[in-house]
């Protein structure tokens, strides 16, 4: 027979209300950090937490997949994981710091080619770009192999309206600067692109934008695959889209969005961040 847990509601503190109670629908402001250091340090952090929830969402494939984060004061660098070392096991110490020539000038480990070519394009033809996210995800290389864009056939994928590219010049493994250019400039300043034959790529202003865009995008291949598996999917509207883009589309939520996971990230794995 289980045990009955007893509560002494007598000893229950008495309900405290505010004083001045007001609606808060929106998060505050994120304060910047306060020096370059601390910045560097924030998106490392952030880095290496990415590669482990991409894990965790099954987006690890092989020596394939890499994120980037602009460096905040050498901003021509980037750093970005090392090829060979699994997502689920990359730590802030893993990672490598890359010049605009593709040398290493922070750490050890080799560095897989494409990240250089198609990422250093990337960063380079956007200054505004501090994060770019690609790995071979399941569901984004199923999207790819079919050629078009993503229709907007749910609120979440909303967040992707008309703020998708599509690069349907598949040549090959990237290994090539040119590619890598020509992959930025169908990027633009769009979230994300889907590259033809090969799978889905996302960018942003910050480490948990990228990573999180990224999860998104796949979740809306996902989605649409899905939809048109089990019949013939009806889109949203252009102008309800275009609004709900509006109101969803901006880097905050995702930002928000990926802290919701690193949080219990951290707590679970504490040793991504040596």
């Amino acid at each position: 027979m289980s045990a009955v847990l007893s509560i002494d509601r007598s000893a229950a503190q008495p309900l405290k209300l505010h004083a001045n109670p007001q609606q808060k629908h929106w998060f505050d402001p994120i304060p910047p950090r306060p020096t370059v250091q601390a910045e560097r340090r924030h998106r490392q952090e952030r880095l290496a937490g990415a590669f482990r929830l991409f894990a965790r969402f099954g987006f690890a494939q092989g020596l394939a997949g890499h994120i980037t984060a602009r460096d905040p004061e050498l901003t021509d660098h980037f750093w970005v994981n090392p090829l060979g070392v699994h997502f689920s096991r990359i730590k802030v110490s893993d990672l490598l710091l890359v010049n605009s020539k593709g040398e290493t000038v922070v750490g050890d480990r080799p560095l897989n080619k494409a990240a250089f070519a198609i990422h250093a394009a990337i960063h380079e033809y956007n200054p505004n770009i501090v994060a770019a996210a690609h790995t071979h995800s399941t569901y984004g290389k199923a999207w790819s192999t079919l050629g078009r864009k993503l229709d907007t056939l749910t609120q979440d994928a909303c967040v992707f309206h008309d703020d998708v590219a599509l690069f349907d010049d598949f040549t090959g493994m990237v290994v090539d600067t040119s590619e890598g250019d020509r992959i930025a400039r169908a990027l633009g300043d769009r979230k994300g692109a889907i590259l033809k034959n090969h799978g889905i790529l996302t960018a942003g202003p910050t480490v948990e934008a990228a990573a999180w865009w990224y999860i998104a995008l796949d979740n809306a291949c996902h989605t649409q695959l899905l939809a048109e598996a089990a019949g013939t999917p009806q889109p949203i509207d252009e102008a309800t889209a275009r609004h709900t883009h509006g109101q969803i589309g901006g880097p905050e939520g995702a930002i928000h969005s990926f802290d919701s996971l690193y949080e219990g990230l951290v707590e679970a794995e504490p040793e991504l961040l040596l």
